[in-house]
């Protein structure tokens, strides 16, 4: 009996052991499966949404674009690119061998905007122009030795080339004009951002025949009035010209911005480019301290108080800022464009790149975006650290840390202070100050809680800024490539040229009919008071449909009408229509509306050429092929509450921003 007692309790220990043995196994398979994941997970170089579904979707069409989100817009498919010459334009004498160089300050939206006028006037002069010099980027802000001042962030043979017909362009001035210049024998001005071309004509022009060279210094963006008399249209074209073919990047900017442009469309689905607009001297200007919290108001006032100081604003420094806000004069905040994009119907896959350079507030403000759309990225999910590292180019290294704690004592020296120290007993000295530890010295707001006064750039602050002129030129680059694109701020009425509004000029004259939203910020305030107070938990149905309706009309005419009013007197280049566009006859006529001092705000469009109709014709075909061979497909990615599906295969127009140049000169001028 003993012995069945036994062998019984053998038998359960084997069976417990064997369970043992099993539930082990299992256990190390999940570990090993889980492991494999999150190692594949890690490896990935891009981890801001699924860039390899397309490797894994069947080819061909599974994502089917729903055309009121993702266009195009009908009513402007007429309007074409066209700026080229259409009248007596000679090619630039030389012979008066005059010359103008420039110097540059601001950020990338004033340098493009200031290399344009320049060229503008240097055709009106019959001068020559010298390539303007980028302070942002001059080789004492800490740039890699590869790189001139122009040459870090463009192509300058490709800019000398493009504008052979328009306007003599040199690298630097001859020996004996350099040499008066070092001698501060060269006249300089410093012309208004809304200069006129009779202050150039009359006041510029006889000094440059006489003394042969002058030079300019640009700071606000700008030297020349943006809307110019109708006899001077060519020069509106010759702006067109210059922005839109010759200034392209240099050549390495333009791989990594089209294979950025790549990657966001390598699952096969579109993407909306979103520029947040919030940068300091913005919200300064406008007084919009009041939407940020603790350390970002303080900094924001301190900006303020600084333009009240310098002249560059008229106003007090303590403002309502909702009232602003209310106004339409602060930029919309991230939660709120979200809010907006998800009224129109897009839903929270739809990949969302975040542009910009700066984000006022940092990652912290995106949170509600990213919480809303879970496929919001930037340059640096969809761009790897040694990409951005080629980019930049080999650079000296600098301190990071430029707070040194004082030099440690000999105990030679020790004992001679004891010494002299005077007679005993002596006072306890007093305590030693507290380190100054490192995350207490983050990021360039550090100084605001030691002191009243911003200190000036470091070194490391220099070099940002010119690394910030690259980053905007990729933001640049996937803006214009964008299937929709959204602006947080543009038209702020402060006369400077603005990202937002560059780029909706460029999209607006490559492809008129691709989707770039142009909201009316002050009616999207009203609507967000309206139901601010639940706006996050019980959106309902009709303020939904007041959002689609203003944005809506925000992308056909009568948001063209409102860009001709508001952004083009002072900035051409974010609206050159009717100067910089033609137009293809179509079944419908469209409405022309002039304003009050008599220009076309809408439809003064002349008719294009004979090639340019053979050749949308044969685009529309192509298009209306494939939208026959996609209509078997129904499988449906987007859903949309009350938004008609529509399948749509027209691609976007191709951007010159990523046509690559073939040759690029990188080299140091001796000269200079």
């Amino acid at each position: 009996m003993k012995m069945v007692f036994i062998s019984k309790i053998k038998r359960i220990a084997l069976f417990v052991l064997m369970l043992s043995m099993v539930s082990l196994v299992v256990h190390l398979s999940i570990t090993r499966l889980s492991g494999a994941y999150s190692m594949q997970s890690t490896l990935m170089p891009f981890n801001g949404f699924d860039f390899t579904a397309s490797i894994f979707a069947p080819q061909g069409d599974r994502f089917v674009r729903n055309m009121k989100l993702w266009g195009p817009v009908m009513s402007l498919k007429s309007l074409q690119p066209y700026a080229n010459p259409r009248s007596n334009y000679p090619v630039p004498d030389e012979g008066d061998n005059v010359y103008i160089y420039a110097k540059l300050f601001g950020g990338f939206e004033k340098i493009r905007s200031s290399i344009c006028d320049l060229v503008t006037i240097s055709r009106l002069l019959n001068a020559t122009l010298v390539i303007p010099e980028i302070q942002e980027s001059l080789p004492s802000k800490g740039i890699s030795y590869k790189f001139k001042s122009f040459s870090y962030l463009f192509d300058e043979d490709q800019f000398i080339a493009s504008l052979s017909n328009d306007v003599n362009i040199v690298k630097s001035l001859p020996e004996n004009l350099k040499a008066a210049r070092q001698r501060n024998e060269v006249r300089t001005y410093k012309p208004e951002r809304s200069a006129s071309p009779n202050f150039y004509v009359k006041e510029i022009l006889p000094v440059l025949k006489k003394s042969k060279v002058i030079g300019l210094v640009l700071h606000d963006g700008g030297c020349l009035q943006s809307i110019l008399p109708p006899s001077m249209s060519e020069f509106q074209r010759l702006r067109c010209r210059v922005a839109f073919h010759a200034l392209k990047f240099r050549r390495e900017i333009q791989m990594v911005g089209q294979l950025m442009v790549q990657r966001l469309r390598a699952s096969g689905q579109p993407f909306l480019a979103f520029h947040p607009g919030l940068v300091r001297n913005i919200l300064a200007y406008h007084g919009c301290a009041e939407l940020f919290q603790d350390v970002h108001t303080e900094l924001i006032q301190y900006r303020r108080a600084q333009m009240i100081k310098q002249g560059i604003l008229n106003g007090e420094l303590g403002v309502d800022s909702h009232i602003h806000r209310d106004n339409g004069s602060c930029p919309l905040m991230p939660e709120e464009v979200g809010l907006l994009l998800q009224a129109m119907g897009y839903p929270n896959r739809t990949v969302i790149y975040v542009a910009g350079s700066e984000t006022f507030g940092g990652q912290r403000v995106l949170i509600p975006l990213r919480a809303m759309f879970s496929n919001t990225v930037d340059r640096t999910r969809v761009c790897t650290k040694q990409e951005l590292s080629d980019l930049v180019g080999p650079e000296t290294p600098l301190s990071l840390n430029p707070f040194q704690p004082p030099p440690t004592k000999s105990e030679e020296q020790l004992k001679e202070e004891w010494n002299m120290a005077g007679p005993r007993p002596r006072p306890l000295p007093p305590p030693p100050d507290r380190p100054i530890y490192q995350h207490e010295k983050e990021g360039w707001y550090g100084w605001i809680t030691e002191s009243d006064t911003e200190p000036d750039p470091s070194p490391v602050d220099l070099r940002m800024q010119a690394h910030r002129l690259l980053w905007d030129a990729l933001d640049y680059i996937v803006s214009v490539e964008a299937d929709a694109f959204f602006p947080g701020f543009h038209n702020d009425g402060s006369g400077w040229p603005d990202f937002s509004s560059l780029v909706m000029g460029q999209r607006l004259y490559e492809s008129a009919s691709s989707i770039t939203y142009r909201p009316d910020r002050r009616v999207l305030a009203k609507l967000f008071n309206i139901t601010r107070d639940n706006m996050y938990y019980h959106l309902n149905y009709s303020w939904k449909l007041s959002v689609r309706e203003h944005l809506n009309k925000s992308l056909s005419e009568d948001g063209l009408i409102r860009q001709s009013l508001l952004s083009k007197p002072t900035t051409f280049l974010s609206h050159p229509l009717p100067e910089c566009s033609c137009r293809i006859p179509s079944a419908e006529v469209p409405k022309q509306v002039k304003g009050n001092d008599g220009r076309f705000l809408y439809g003064g469009e002349d008719e294009c050429p004979t090639w340019m109709k053979h050749s949308q014709e044969d685009t529309h075909f192509e298009s209306a092929v494939a939208e026959d061979g996609s209509n078997g497909n129904n499988e449906l990615e987007y859903e949309n509450d009350g938004v008609e599906q529509q399948e749509s295969d027209d691609n976007a127009v191709k951007s010159s921003l990523t046509q690559l140049p073939v040759d690029q000169d990188n080299e140091w001028d001796p000269n200079d």
